[in-house]
């Protein structure tokens, strides 16, 4: 354990709150909640005080437009969702010390509080601006129930708080050609008053605290984010929303207004925190406002800004509390080579993975760790989840293991043996054994959890090959007594492992604890130990009888996996795909008039200087004619002669580029945009057969 880690005497912990209109996918595992629980246990088994704290979010835009689509209240979506994704983190193996909810009574009050010290010591603005508002649902229009094109990149669906197509930040009156998410309809603007933090005036702390005094140490993502936004000149943040559903804004006059969930959220650590001190029935100030506590935020880099601008400034303001050490963003994850998205259902979810693949979490944890994006965006992919699991977990790690256990209760009835002297090749093995603890640490410190898994599987990597250099199953042979030390050693490894392995592979970990009995060893053995310790597993210990720690992953099982993605978003596009609107009603004598026959397709050749033009010649039983269509794109000449085709021949006549076109073939698209022949099913259907 390093030496800047022990100068502190807590650590606060915070991995960024869920919000609860959907359950939880990998993109959020992989971004927060997997890397702030390695930093958590790794914390705690190197012997620090820790308050590792999260919650549901449950205010804002986005839960009321979930519960508007959905024709319930907002509270029923809070529950569905908040008991989903609590139970999924539980499950999961994610050792939140509380995990809270803002809907509870103590955050309400935390909040409140919060707002209304501020509000006493001046630290807002009250202005009356204008705001877009939706004349036909009779209400302002906040956040995401605006969508418009973004300003900065021209991306044609940005919300009013945000583009996901280049990541700005933005005010709903930002956008260009705004419309309302709720009607359609294009809003007005109309005065209404808010409580704004003015950012201005935190300019020069943020620029000594961040950009001075964390050019160092925070992620060059974080960093520069952070400067492009205070090097643009900071401006007034609105604290407060026309909204129905949120923490009310406590002050006379303020009817119909609450917190913005962006000062509200932030402030549910805080409140998350109280929650477990009074259930540990300590004090929680300590965890915020002592200097000797570290504080750290797990988050994805779409929070940057509210976690290292808005925040602090807010909690600099309040004057009591201290401010995150490190905000160690991670970028996005991929999907399949896709942007993972909640609404196109472009995701692998928690809790069916957690029934897809019982028992195999650490699976999905060591992917996740491994592809983790921490400097740049990366990718999940399911092949690459299945060689992780068969090409690492299961023939590195699990392999080593098997190994270990099976030779030591077939040679030994399950006793570590006796060692005898030890060779070069045994002390520079054992000496490479102890240098991981803090090899791992170093790692893990810096926030490189993806160095650090590797690190682990180094170990697993230096078992395999001291054991494949070493023969035991050989040796035993001829040298009963070089196989004992062998195996002594190999028994090291194999405890170190169990032990180092717990923040990257916590259900593996204590399976393998188990299996060798580290935990009837008075208190186990420690992080530091695996370093300092001479001996982990003593000659006479007893071990268990060989288990499986991986199981292998299938082709089909994967094809199963990706077979799901596609039938999902399919399913997903097909109902969301706008449906042409019933056209003006007609007459039976109208329908009459239309002449519309079996036709086939006897020449096509493409029209010169145009790109989505093919000029046919169709049989349509009475005689030859020609027929100008835009069907380029999707078909070749070649592959249409002699095709039959259903042709309106009564169209009168229209020039195209020259050439005169006497019809119109009938087309339709199909799911992916293509088009498609309303074709005759019948193939002995003859040209010029008229359709009823």
């Amino acid at each position: 354990m390093s030496q800047k880690e022990k100068q502190f005497k807590r650590h606060t912990i915070t991995a960024a709150l869920p919000y609860t209109n959907g359950p939880i996918h990998i993109g959020h595992l992989a971004g927060v909640y997997v890397p702030a629980d390695i930093y958590a246990r790794y914390l705690r088994l190197t012997g620090n005080d820790v308050a590792f704290v999260c919650g549901s979010d449950e205010h804002g835009v986005a839960i009321s437009m979930k519960a508007k689509k959905e024709g319930v209240t907002p509270k029923e979506i809070i529950d569905k969702y908040h008991a989903i994704i609590k139970k999924s983190f539980v499950d999961f193996g994610i050792t939140f010390d509380n995990y809270s909810r803002t809907s509870a009574a103590i955050h309400h009050e935390t909040a409140s509080e919060f707002f209304k010290r501020l509000y006493a010591q001046g630290d807002f603005i009250e202005e009356t601006t204008a705001q877009l508002y939706d004349e036909q649902a009779k209400q302002f229009l906040a956040d995401r129930f605006v969508i418009g094109t973004c300003p900065k990149c021209g991306h044609e669906e940005a919300y009013g708080d945000q583009c996901e197509n280049c990541g700005s930040t933005l005010n709903a009156t930002d956008l260009i050609n705004p419309r309302s998410a709720l009607t359609g309809a294009i809003p007005t603007l109309k005065e209404t008053k808010h409580w704004f933090l003015p950012l201005q005036r935190h300019e020069a702390f943020l620029k000594e605290w961040i950009l001075v005094g964390h050019k160092n140490d925070w992620k060059t993502n974080v960093y520069g984010q952070c400067k492009s936004w205070i090097d643009g000149g900071l401006e007034p943040r609105a604290v407060t929303r026309d909204l129905d559903w949120g923490i009310p804004v406590p002050l006379e006059g303020a009817e119909g207004k609450v917190l913005y969930v962006w000062f509200d959220a932030p402030i549910g650590y805080i409140s998350s925190t109280k929650e477990w001190a009074a259930k540990k029935g300590i004090d929680w100030e300590p965890y915020w406002k002592d200097k000797d506590t570290k504080l750290v935020h797990f988050i994805g880099k779409d929070n940057i800004v509210f976690h290292c601008i808005i925040f602090p400034s807010m909690l600099k303001a309040e004057g009591s509390y201290i401010l995150p050490d490190n905000v160690p963003a991670n970028e996005f994850l991929n999907l399949e080579g896709q942007k993972l998205s909640t609404s196109k259902n472009w995701a692998v979810w928690l809790h069916e993975y957690l029934k897809e693949f019982p028992n195999m979490q650490d699976v999905l944890r060591y992917t996740l760790t491994a592809n983790a994006p921490e400097t740049k965006d990366n990718d999940f992919t399911w092949k690459d989840f299945q060689a992780r699991n068969n090409n690492e977990l299961l023939a590195i790690f699990g392999n080593f293991i098997n190994r270990v256990v099976v030779l030591t209760n077939k040679y030994y009835d399950g006793k570590v043996p006796s060692p005898g002297n030890f060779s070069t090749v045994d002390l520079a093995t054992l000496d490479e054994l102890r240098k991981f603890p803090e090899t791992i640490s170093q790692s893990i410190e810096r926030y490189r959890f993806r160095e650090a898994g590797q690190e682990l599987m180094n170990l697993a990597r230096l078992g395999n090959k001291y054991l494949a250099d070493e023969e035991p199953w050989k040796m035993v042979k001829t040298d009963e007594d070089r196989v004992k030390t062998i195996m002594f050693i190999a028994l090291q490894i194999a405890a170190g492992l169990a032990v180092l392995s717990e923040p990257f592979l916590p259900f593996t970990s204590a399976k393998l604890k188990a299996l060798l009995g580290i935990d009837s060893l008075g208190k186990g053995i420690s992080w530091d130990q695996v370093s300092t310790k001479e001996i982990l597993l003593a000659p006479n210990h007893h071990i268990g009888p060989g288990e499986l720690l991986f199981r292998k992953v299938e082709d089909n099982e994967i094809q199963q996996q990706l077979d799901k993605l596609l039938a999902t978003k399919k399913a997903n596009e097909n109902e969301n795909k706008t449906i042409m609107p019933q056209k003006e009603t007609i007459t039976f004598d109208d329908f009459t008039k239309l002449d519309i026959r079996v036709g086939t397709i006897v020449e096509a050749e493409k029209m010169a200087k145009a790109k989505k033009l093919l000029v046919l010649k169709i049989d349509t039983g009475l005689d030859t004619r020609t027929i100008v269509s835009g069907i380029a794109e999707s078909f070749t000449p070649e592959e249409i002669v002699g095709k039959k085709v259903t042709v309106l021949i009564n169209l009168a006549p229209r020039e195209l580029r020259g050439v005169a076109s006497e019809g119109m073939i009938l087309m339709t698209e199909n799911a992916e945009g293509k088009l498609v022949f309303v074709n005759p099913d019948e193939a002995d259907v003859d040209s010029g057969a008229t359709i009823n």
